[in-house]
């Protein structure tokens, strides 16, 4: 929205009329200011009227104005892109945690696994002992 349209829809129609007297002298031109410096990448040309370059100036404000906005976002984006990226490498550095813990955990069950085979080979070989030796022991009773 322009200035001037802010301007008219902040002020009540009754004190407009009221300051608007039509018999009135218009205000010299030189007293007309622009409201901001326009920007660098423009400036008036030769014989351009009064109309033409208010009008220009504030179309072109309208568009800084914009531009601001627009480069404003950018830098949102920018600190968005900033902490999407942290996040990134915190995932990352958590993935080869996860990994690590993982693989230690893999061992540990690779231990227990082979603890409890060895203990079934001693079980089993303690019976096979034992039996071995009832065995033994009946025909060593037997024979006598």
């Amino acid at each position: 929205m322009s200035v001037s349209a802010e301007v008219l829809a902040r002020a009540p129609l009754e004190q407009l009329a009221g300051e608007i007297d039509p018999l009135s002298s218009p205000r010299p031109r030189s007293n007309i200011r622009p409201l901001s410096p326009m920007p660098d990448y423009v400036e008036h040309r030769n014989g351009v009227n009064e109309v033409g370059k208010l009008s220009a100036e504030a179309v072109v404000r309208e568009y800084e104005a914009a531009v601001k906005e627009i480069e404003a976002l950018g830098t949102e984006l920018q600190l968005a892109a900033k902490n999407c990226e942290a996040m990134v490498a915190g995932v990352h550095d958590m993935i080869a945690e996860i990994k690590e813990f993982a693989a230690g955990y893999r061992d540990q069950g690779k231990r227990f696994f082979l603890k409890i085979e060895a203990v079934s080979l001693m079980t089993t070989e303690v019976r096979d002992t034992c039996e071995a030796l009832k065995k033994k022991i009946a025909t060593d009773t037997l024979s006598q």
